[in-house]
């Protein structure tokens, strides 16, 4: 009976119950308990494996959660850093290449640090906290409608209804689109033009010959396979996209089309001459304006006869920033000298017949920096009808480069920067309107930092940075000023120096120009292009248009082909 109740249940066994018990019954007992302890020590095993797993486990997600937080901290050091340099960086210190380099590179890694930022906290753990504000994302400008929409449609497979017992047709009621910009790389194609003959039967019979058959077009590159869409192409990657003929013909290579360099330059070469009298209208156009803009920057050219480069300027001008119509010019020079400027600007005494002689003597605002050149320009003896307006954006440089020593310049940095903000409110007014309102508004400030200047002027010692700054406003305060008195003319002439930036970049790629003639001739290029994009137009469609035109297009007409009055021709 006590051997029954053992072998019934371990864990009700109690001692007094091992008393009277047979040996085969202990036996019995002992073997159940040790099969016990072995199942015991089995599970013990177990839960001491699951438990060095887990604490692996543990170690192993400690680590990743520390290896994160320090990433985390990484990145948000790394942008906070870059926001303090996209705000505190000194862009007068820049260089235009640098300052662009600087935001390009500054977007990319802002970019690659969020995408780094979101990932880390995208696999942390969820944590129940209070629903922040979404962030503002930027606005996005929207692709433009011209572009071609390749559509493609995302329907369910099944539109049947997946309620259970229901199973109906369901109904379209809407649709979400979302857009993405995509790209076909340049595809060269070739026009074929098919000249028929036609000859009179009758007249053979009679002996007589007689073939008639449709003359050929004129086109830009006589004789040549190139056709204008090709050489603007060729043009607008030399002098907008920066890229040299041995490039654009390994570009080209890659479509399998040869186009050896030397072509290129010929098309390019004879497609510059073609545009020569159209340059010569555009010229006219931009002197037109009572109001121009002036500045000047050098470029190499290639001496072969030294076997070096040396200094050449571009001069460029263009019609006031305030004018209704937008106009830009170029002039390929040897030097920096006064003469260059008297010439384009005409009244220089040249030959008798010469272009010189018969060009008369623009008149107007000239607004330009304080560079000794521009004296004999702007000489009232000679040219009475010539005003002078200096730049405003060069006087604040030279202060700009004292702020961390000066407390003079800090202040006058930030006297003029409340003159631009009140400027900046007079955007969109005619010239008669923002006359008014830079009397009302912008002289009493103007007075003031004239009375403050003279009154630091007399403090500080001569010779110095400072005094040299001052002295570089005070002198020149009519001219500095003369904005004041015409709402046609500009505060600065931030205006040209933006239009002069293509060729610095050119600079870099260029590396020099060949020849006189090929300065002169990418000049009256980069004259049309440049003014082509200031008045809204593709570049690419402009020249081509022309280049198209030209060789048919009268002479008496050819204002029509200037880029402030060209339309885009019907497709």
């Amino acid at each position: 009976m006590g051997m029954m109740r053992g072998m019934l249940s371990m864990r009700d066994l109690k001692a007094q119950d091992l008393q009277g018990l047979s040996p085969e019954t202990v036996t019995a007992l002992a073997a159940q308990m040790l099969e016990r302890i072995e199942q015991q020590a089995q599970e013990i095993d177990l839960q001491r494996r699951d438990l060095e797993v887990k604490q692996k486990l543990i170690e192993r997600k400690d680590r990743d959660i520390a290896w994160r937080d320090a990433k985390l901290e990484k990145v948000n050091f790394e942008l906070a850093r870059l926001k303090r340099w996209k705000f505190g960086a000194k862009s007068e210190a820049m260089t235009a290449e640098q300052r662009q380099m600087f935001q390009d590179t500054l977007l990319e890694d802002e970019a690659d640090l969020e995408a780094q930022l979101a990932a880390l906290q995208a696999a942390l753990p969820k944590t129940l906290s209070a629903p922040k504000t979404p962030r503002r994302r930027p606005r996005r400008q929207a692709l433009p409608d011209h572009l071609r929409r390749v559509e493609h449609r995302h329907e369910p497979e099944d539109t049947n209804c997946t309620t259970p017992q229901c199973g109906q047709p369901m109904t379209r009621v809407g649709e979400d689109i979302s857009e993405r910009l995509d790209i076909v790389p340049a595809e060269f194609f070739v026009h074929r033009h098919i000249y028929g003959k036609w000859a009179c039967r009758c007249c053979q019979r009679q002996g007589i010959e007689r073939l008639v058959q449709e003359p050929a077009d004129a086109q830009i590159i006589d004789g040549g396979i190139a056709a204008s869409g090709l050489v603007a192409h060729t043009l607008i990657s030399r002098f907008v996209d920066h890229l040299p003929y041995y490039r654009q013909e390994a570009i080209n290579a890659r479509s399998g089309v040869h186009t050896p360099r030397s072509t290129l330059a010929s098309q390019s070469g004879r497609a510059g001459a073609a545009m020569e009298p159209l340059y010569e209208a555009h010229k006219r156009f931009v002197l037109s304006c009572p109001v121009v803009h002036a500045d000047e920057t050098p470029v190499a050219m290639l001496d072969p006869g030294a076997g070096k480069t040396k200094r050449a300027y571009i001069w460029a001008y263009a019609r006031g920033e305030l004018d209704g119509q937008r106009g830009v010019i170029y002039e390929f020079c040897l030097g920096r000298g006064s003469q260059y400027p008297v010439a384009f600007l005409g009244g220089a005494q040249g030959p008798p017949g010469s272009p010189i002689d018969e060009q008369a003597a623009w008149s107007g605002t000239l607004v330009c920096d304080q560079y000794a050149g521009y004296d004999r320009v702007l000489d009232r003896r000679v040219y009475p009808q010539r005003i002078a307006a200096n730049c405003v954006a060069h006087a604040r440089r030279k202060f700009d480069e004292l702020v961390g020593t000066s407390e003079v310049a800090k202040e006058t940095i930030k006297r003029i920067g409340w003159i631009y903000h009140v400027e900046g409110q007079f955007e969109g007014m005619d010239a008669q309107q923002r006359l008014v309102a830079r009397d009302q508004l912008t002289r009493p400030l103007w007075k003031e930092l004239h009375v403050w200047l003279k009154l630091e002027r007399g403090r500080v010692p001569d010779g110095g940075s400072i005094a040299g700054a001052i002295d570089y406003s005070l002198n020149s305060w009519t001219a500095l000023t003369r904005h004041l008195e015409d709402g046609a003319v500009p505060i600065d002439n931030n205006f040209i120096e933006r239009q002069i930036k293509p060729w610095a970049m050119g600079r870099k790629a260029w590396l020099f120009c060949g020849s006189e003639l090929a300065g002169q001739r990418a000049a009256i290029v980069m004259s049309l292009v440049q003014s082509a994009k200031l008045n809204g137009h593709d570049p690419w469609a402009y020249l081509r248009d022309v280049l198209e035109r030209l060789p048919s297009h009268p002479n008496s007409r050819i204002d029509e082909l200037l880029p402030h009055r060209w339309k885009k021709p019907d497709a």
